[in-house]
């Protein structure tokens, strides 16, 4: 699948550690999140998670089926092996995670986005032509995830956006009634985990987080 950065608009992010383990409620989640609107997913194991590889494999297959059949772009998060083993649209790394270089050298012709956060890193990504996106966060504090850097705000993440050369999504602690805000300084989209896992309304709530009422 071909980037284009409206596919940044609402980039939902979920891994069995986000759902307390249970598989078949991460799989339905992920459904019911395709039928209503998400424009990319990212399947990411990580922090708590306690699928042994195979069992990671069979669930990246049956998310790669629905995503598949709902035309939403598929990364998977800092696996190489994985991502080339079922074919996923592209890959995401951290600044901690597989170096951007070996990412960029193993997976031509996939999408390929990094994490960011702050002014220094972003400067490094302008630097770096194959990069399809950014990451910017996190904006707001949050608990979808371990080892959290300090959440930076809505300035700083227009002074990140403005200096970047890619296009760019926010990160962290992003809800229903923040995504607006964030918005506002003209990033390509928003990230999100717990809002998604979370809603009783999934249309409803991925409305507000592309900045519709």
């Amino acid at each position: 699948m071909k980037f284009d950065k409206q596919q940044l608009a609402v980039y939902f992010i979920v891994g069995s550690q986000n759902v307390g383990g249970d598989v078949d409620r991460l799989i339905q989640i992920v459904e019911r999140a395709c039928q209503n609107g998400i424009t990319m997913f990212q399947y990411r194991e990580k922090d708590h998670s306690t699928l042994s590889d195979n069992e990671k494999l069979k669930v990246a297959i049956k998310l790669k089926e629905i995503t598949a059949q709902y035309n939403v772009s598929y990364i998977i998060d800092d696996d190489i092996d994985l991502m080339k083993k079922i074919n996923a649209d592209g890959i995401h790394v951290g600044q901690d995670d597989t170096k951007i270089e070996r990412v960029i050298a193993e997976c031509p012709n996939k999408i390929i986005g990094l994490s960011t956060h702050s002014l220094e890193e972003v400067r490094a990504a302008n630097n770096v032509e194959s990069i399809d996106y950014i990451g910017i966060g996190p904006i707001f504090a949050t608990q979808s995830k371990l080892k959290v850097k300090p959440a930076i705000g809505i300035d700083e993440l227009n002074r990140l956006y403005q200096e970047s050369i890619h296009p760019a999504v926010a990160i962290g602690g992003i809800k229903e009634d923040n995504a607006k805000a964030v918005l506002t300084t003209n990033v390509d989209g928003v990230s999100v985990i717990s809002d998604i896992i979370d809603s009783n309304e999934f249309k409803q709530t991925i409305n507000h987080l592309k900045g519709n009422a």
